[in-house]
């Protein structure tokens, strides 16, 4: 699993460089064919890692309702954020995973409820679901690569 979470880091540090390296009106803007933004996309890539690994699996979920009803699946902005909900959405990129990483090597998962993602994939462990949200991830961070385009 070493290398699972390596290649989330690896993913979180590019998501990171864009929260970085773009104003926050960039951030914020949907660009016309589009229907979300560069931090939608980055909020969802966190929310979504909570509900496959933590919610399938039984365990509570570390961030917030309100963040979770904002950015899972099928959401889209409801309006502009702030430079303060930047700043958390920046922080919680590596807190949540490294409180995964340690919930792993802790041996805290111990079952998991099996889900059928969009894919048609069936998830039916917490590996299989870190797996899993790397290809989700990746899917974002080309969604967010043609956003950049698009500013």
């Amino acid at each position: 699993m070493t290398w699972a979470f390596d290649i989330t880091l690896k993913n979180r540090i590019i998501l990171k460089s864009f929260l970085e390296n773009f104003t926050l009106s960039q951030l914020n803007k949907i660009p016309k064919g589009f229907s979300n933004n560069i931090i939608w996309n980055i909020a969802h890539t966190i929310v979504t890692q909570q509900l496959l690994v933590y919610n399938l699996s039984g365990l509570p979920i570390i961030i917030s309702e309100e963040m979770i009803e904002s950015y899972r699946k099928g959401t889209k902005p409801e309006r502009d954020l702030t430079q303060a909900e930047v700043d958390e959405v920046k922080r919680l990129l590596f807190s949540t995973i490294e409180k995964t990483k340690e919930d792993y090597n802790n041996g805290v998962f111990k079952t998991y409820n099996e889900y059928t993602v969009s894919t048609k994939s069936t998830l039916t462990n917490v590996e299989e679901a870190i797996a899993f949200n790397n290809f989700h991830e990746g899917i974002h961070l080309g969604y967010i690569l043609a956003l950049k385009k698009s500013l």
